[in-house]
Parts: C-alpha cells; structure tokens; sequence
C-alpha cells in the first residue's frame, strides 16, 4: 500500500465532512420511526379485526414489510446513524429488535464484523453460511446434503431465503445471551396472539407466510450488496478504502429503491461510513463515485434485478466443480 493510498481516505473524509454529511438528521428519523410503528400497530390492529380468514395472508405479507422496516431501523440505530449518544442508538435498537425478535446484540457483534473484513473469506461472518458456498474452499468443506444443496444453490437461492426469518429467530434465541428472554418472550407472545385469533390451519398459514416473505425480503435486501463481488483472504495488500469499494455494489434507482431497501442501496458508502445517517447517503454517492473515478478504483453500481443475476452466477460458478464430482 502506497502513501498515497493510505491518505486518499482521509481526503474523501474530510470532503463529506466538510459537506455536513455527517451530522444527525433526528427529525427524519423521529418521522421515520413514528410512521413505521403507526403502520406496524395498524397491521395488528386490521389483523384483530380481520378474525379467523384467508384475507389474514395478506395482512400477513404487509407484516412481512413492516418488519422489515423495522429491522432497517434498528440497523440504523446499530451503526449509531439516528442520535449522537450511544445510549439512545442502543435504546432505539433494543426497542425495534425487540418487536423484530432478533437480538439486537447478536446481531450488531456479528455485523461490526462483517463491516470491519467485507467478503473475506475467513473473517466475514456474513459469507460464511452453513448452506452456501462463495468460495471453492467452502464447497469442497461441504459433506452429505449440505455438499448436495451447494452443488445446487443457484437454483435453491431465493427458495432459501423463505427460510431466513426463522433462522434469525433460532440464531437470536440461541446467541442473545441478555437478551434471550425477551427473545423467547417475542415468539411466545407472537404465537398466543395469531393462535388466539385464528384458527390452527389459518395460523400455520398467517405464521408460514409472514416468516417466509420476512426472511425473504431481508434476504433479498441485504444479498445484493456484496455477494459475487471479489472475495478476500488472508494476507491480501488493500487499503481500507479499496477493501471497502472493491467488495461492495450499489444499486441504481429512485427514491422507491431507497425505500425498498433502507438505505442498503448506498452499499460503498454505507460501508465507508457507517455511521452516516441514511438520507445523506445519496448525497455522498455522488462524492464518493466521483472521487473513486479520479483515482481509478472500480466503483460497481447496476439495477436491482441485474444484481441478483450476479449474486445466482457466482453461486453458480462456485457450483460447478461440486456438481461435476457428485456425478462421479
């Protein structure tokens, strides 16, 4: 790394802070939180008043979005983007991850790492998925039918994501430690109340759908952002602002993808600084795409759909060689 490459960061912190792009915008948030719960609390209460009907499945899928922007939130509060005092951040993502039901400690500890080595292969926690492969090493690490379910992940991607919202609430109750009992309080709560209300077939129903689209709706929100860009290992030369860019993408669109995706669409500038709060994010694109062209570092970016075309083809790669000898 030469010293020009360890300074160029410090050049582009000092040109976003100078356009004020770090400082807290509590009132967008105070807007944001208060209409999310609103609409969060008006879902229950069309839910209750719904009573023992198919209709509840599609009270159950507009429940699968507002958990997500829920858990948005609480990823904000996470990188402490919402308020300047620790203690407020932790306090607004203990809150949304109580009513999420997923540790809010866990997660964070598990996401600091994820930010700290990006799509590296040995430190990223976010690339290393018991039922998935990103790199050669970890498909020829799989045995018996996880070795079958890598040979076959492209295809299996998005039907694995309906299973993502139970997994957090298995790995929340498992790794929470402080937290467990709100944890197991959150799915006890959570089942009285939809087997309360409904019937048995109507709330397997309810609690099937409103999982799965969750799961998949997180899946599809945070898998964009660095699956099938370069993966990392051990020993590797990149300065910290390269070590970011080079393993993130962003994803093009409006003010509708920012809302889709909470912000995560800003994927390279989120990752340089986190703590940004989410509407100065497009703001810093601008700052940022510009400053990476001026020094030749790839900056990735494309549509939403083209991502997930490059997150199925790198799966597929890595597939490949596991197919081949399982017909052996």
């Amino acid at each position: 790394m030469t010293l020009r490459e360890a300074s160029d960061f410090a050049q582009l912190s000092t040109e976003i802070k100078r356009a004020g792009l770090l400082d807290r915008r509590r009132g967008y948030y105070f807007a944001r939180i208060g209409v999310n719960l609103a609409a969060y609390a008006a879902t229950w209460v069309a839910f209750a008043l719904l009573g023992d009907s198919w209709w509840q499945l599609v009270v159950a899928a507009v429940l699968a979005v507002m958990t997500t922007q829920l858990a948005f939130i609480g990823h904000d509060a996470g990188h402490k983007q919402i308020f300047g005092s620790r203690r407020w951040n932790e306090i607004a993502g203990y809150v949304h991850s109580g009513l999420v039901g997923v540790s809010y400690d866990w997660w964070v500890g598990k996401h600091n790492r994820h930010h700290a080595n990006p799509n590296h292969e040995d430190e990223d926690p976010d690339i290393d998925i018991t039922v998935l492969a990103f790199t050669q090493r970890q498909g020829e690490a799989k045995r018996g039918p996880l070795r079958w379910i890598a040979s076959h992940q492209a295809a299996l991607f998005f039907p694995l994501l309906l299973l993502e919202g139970f997994a957090l609430h298995v790995h929340s109750i498992k790794h929470s430690g402080r937290e467990r009992a709100v944890m197991i309080a959150h799915v006890v709560l959570y089942l009285g109340v939809v087997f309360w209300v409904l019937s048995p077939v109507y709330a397997v129903a309810f609690v099937l759908v409103h999982q799965g689209l969750w799961g998949f709706y997180m899946g599809c929100s945070f898998a964009p952002n660095h699956k099938g860009m370069p993966v990392l290992g051990a020993g590797h030369t990149l300065d910290f602002l390269r070590k970011q860019v080079l393993t993130s993408r962003n994803i093009r669109g409006g003010w509708f993808t920012d809302f889709l995706l909470g912000g995560l669409n800003y994927q390279i500038e989120h990752h340089l600084f986190p703590s940004m709060p989410r509407p100065h994010l497009k703001h810093a694109q601008v700052i940022v795409s510009r400053f990476c062209h001026e020094r030749g570092i790839s900056y990735a970016q494309c549509g939403l759909f083209r991502s997930y075309g490059h997150v199925l083809e790198h799966l597929h790669e890595v597939s490949v060689p596991l197919r081949g000898k399982a017909a052996v």
